[in-house]
Formats: C-alpha cells, sequence, structure tokens
C-alpha cells in the first residue's frame, strides 16, 4: 500500500527509485528531483511460493508507479562480500560477482537480485536507465579484529560481516541531533528488532561490534533463523541433514517459529497469544536481546545510550520492556508512558537515554546512489 507525499512529482527527469526487498516484505520509495517522496510497503503473500509472490508484488509496485519513469533504482543488497563501497553500479560483472554470494543470504540475496531482473524488464524501453546495489554489510567493513575474528584457522577464511549496516548508517546521522554529539559519539547499542535481527554497538559513531556475523543466521533468535548455536549443535545437524535440509532448517524452521513450537515466526501474534509455547518464545527472544546488550556492556565497559529500530524494536512496547527492566543496573529505566505510546524517547529522566528511532534505509540509500553520482 502507498504512503503518498502529496507534492510528489512522478514525472520529472533524474528521479530516483529505491527497492528493500526484505525476507518477508517489499518497501520502496520514489524521490522525484525535488526531493519530494513517496512510500510503499508491501507483505508478500505467504500462500504463495517466495518467487511468485515477489514478482506478484513487484507488478502491483509497478502498477502503482503508473506512468513514473525512474532514471536511477537504487536495490539494497544484505550482502555484498568484504568490499569498503557502500554502493556499486550494477554492471553485468557486477551481477554475476553477487550471484556467486548467495549462500552467504540464501533468504535476501536471490530476492535482490531477482528485483534488479525484474525492474530491467518493466524498464526495458528506458536506455538511460542506471541501477545500483547498496550494501547492508559495508557499514562493518572497519570492525576491529578483536570483534570480527573467529577462533579458528584464519586458512579458512571465516569472519564477521555484520549486517543491517544501511539502517545503523542512517541511525548513525540521527544520534548527534537527538542525544548531542558527546554523548552520541559514547557507547551506544542499537537494536535493530524485526522479522531479521542484530544488535550494534557504536563507539564514535562507529561500529565496533555486532551480533550478526558470518551470515544473517548468526547473533539472536530472529523470526525463522536460528541465531548463535553451539558448533556440536550444527554438527549433530549436519549427521542428520543433507546441506540443503539444514539450510532449510537454520533460516526457515527456527527462531521464533522453533521456539513457539511452530504456533507462529510473527512477534506480535505471539504476543496476542496466551499459549505457553508463546510466552516462552517471547521470554527467549527478550532474554537474548537483553544477553547481548549485556555483552557489550561489558566489552565497552558500560554504555551511554540504547536505541529501538526496525519493526519490534519501533512497535513491540512489551518487548522493549521485557528488555530493560532488568537493565536497570546498567543505568537504563523505561518511562512506562512514553514506552507505552512509542515515543522518541522512552527513558525516565532518572535513566541514561533509551530511543526508539524509526528505520529509514530507503533514505539512506538514495544518499548513497547520491554521493556516487557526485
Amino acid at each position: 500500500m502507498a504512503e503518498v507525499n502529496a507534492s510528489a512529482q512522478l514525472n520529472d527527469d533524474h528521479a530516483l527509485l529505491v527497492i528493500n526487498c526484505g525476507s518477508s516484505s517489499l518497501k520502496a520509495a520514489y524521490f522525484a528531483p525535488n526531493k519530494a517522496r513517496q512510500n510503499y510497503h508491501y507483505c508478500i503473500a505467504p500462500h504463495l511460493p517466495v518467487t511468485e509472490g515477489f514478482e506478484a508484488t513487484f507488478k502491483q509496485l509497478f502498477t502503482e508507479l503508473g506512468a513514473a519513469r525512474p532514471t536511477r533504482i537504487a536495490h539494497r543488497f544484505v550482502f555484498g562480500g568484504h568490499i569498503e563501497d557502500t554502493a556499486r553500479l550494477l554492471t553485468e560483472e557486477e551481477q554475476d560477482r553477487l550471484e556467486s554470494l548467495v549462500s552467504f543470504a540464501p533468504l535476501h540475496l536471490p530476492l535482490n537480485l531477482l528485483g534488479v531482473r525484474l525492474c530491467a524488464r518493466h524498464y526495458s524501453d528506458q536506455p538511460r536507465l542506471s541501477q545500483w546495489a547498496c550494501f547492508d554489510n559495508g557499514f562493518h567493513y572497519n570492525l576491529p579484529a578483536l570483534a570480527y575474528r573467529y577462533a579458528v584457522p584464519e586458512t579458512a577464511h571465516l569472519r564477521r560481516f555484520g549486517f543491517h549496516g544501511l539502517n545503523y548508517a542512517h541511525i548513525v546521522k540521527q544520534l548527534p541531533e537527538v542525544l548531542g554529539d558527546q554523548v552520541a559519539r559514547g557507547r551506544v547499542v542499537v537494536a535493530h528488532l524485526g522479522s531479521g535481527c542484530s544488535l550494534c554497538l557504536l563507539e564514535n559513531l562507529q561500529s565496533v561490534d555486532t551480533s550478526m556475523g558470518y551470515s544473517t543466521a548468526g547473533g539472536i533468535p530472529m523470526a525463522t533463523r536460528s541465531g548463535d548455536l553451539d558448533p556440536g549443535v550444527m554438527l549433530a545437524l549436519a549427521k542428520q541433514l543433507n546441506s540443503r535440509q539444514l539450510e532449510d532448517l537454520i533460516f526457515h524452521q527456527s527462531g521464533l517459529l522453533a521456539l513457539s513450537n511452530g504456533e507462529s515466526s510473527d512477534m506480535q501474534t505471539l504476543l496476542e497469544s496466551d499459549s505457553p509455547a508463546a510466552k516462552f518464545a517471547v521470554d527467549y527472544f527478550a532474554r537474548s536481546a537483553r544477553a547481548m546488550i549485556g555483552s557489550y556492556a561489558a566489552k565497552a565497559g558500560g554504555i551511554d545510550a540504547l536505541v529501538f529500530t526496525g519493526g519490534i524494536g519501533e512497535h513491540a512496547s512489551q518487548i522493549r520492556t521485557l528488555i530493560c527492566d532488568p537493565l536497570s543496573f546498567l543505568g537504563f529505566r523505561l518511562s512506562p508512558s512514553a514506552n507505552q505510546t512509542h515515543q522518541t524517547w522512552i527513558s525516565d529522566p532518572t535513566s541514561k537515554p533509551i530511543l526508539v528511532i524509526a528505520a529509514d534505509e530507503e533514505a539512506e540509500m538514495a544518499a548513497q546512489v547520491e554521493l556516487q553520482e557526485i
């Protein structure tokens, strides 16, 4: 469904279309040359096979865009390899390179690449069209070795990459204005909680640690992704399943879905349920998130501010309560009324800052493409 900015001029030249394919949704934003913006947000039909669902959703997007003719399209790519670039032109060679990385993010990269093909097909009569990839892991490129190394031989070429970087980059731009420069440049933990989840420890507005690691299945449990597991668990599963079955279990059958004994992968559904399994899944999720926050406090010697973002982080006041109430020993206390009404500042006056900042990966992607073309 489109969220319309009435001042948008869809027929202007040099307009930018931003495409953000998630694992269960499609968000898009159309930026006119005068920066007027029109937003679109769709949930992918769960009753259709994934590819068919996304093709149907793109068709709906193109229908709603109507006569709009963007000259540039920016696509969110969850993973781009260990590269410093925040955005790259999607040449044939670059698309082939990204195809070779699908195993790192099998829930996302095939859909990201599908979006590129569908846009090329729909706008095939537009020779001036350029398509760009904006990389979600680029924000974490300069992670220190203490954060990115795994305790396995370096010859295995395995490292922590980090994800959700487009939104973390957006949050970083907001923090000095909201918190003041001194606090913003301190030790800030950002919790990006949604269908996919990660947390990031910022120091001096840069990523110094993050919970998602080598793949998008790492860190805390998510909707259908497991989060971190004992390596012995993976070895045991590998004896029971072939590689495709194991990948499906870790990415599609785990997380909240498994913890609730198959009741639901959707946090709102679990919060509204009275079943013991749903309550267990919710409590497990909150405990995992606050444990990660506590680990960052130990690594950094304290935390100066806490930020919630993403679908769960922005809208689930009960989850924020379950995460924050046990963290009073770190100086964090919620204001019940501010938390319940989803204010930007949800901390008690006696607390260190606790914020809710809306995710806006689309604005960050637009800024990155503009920067590349200067």
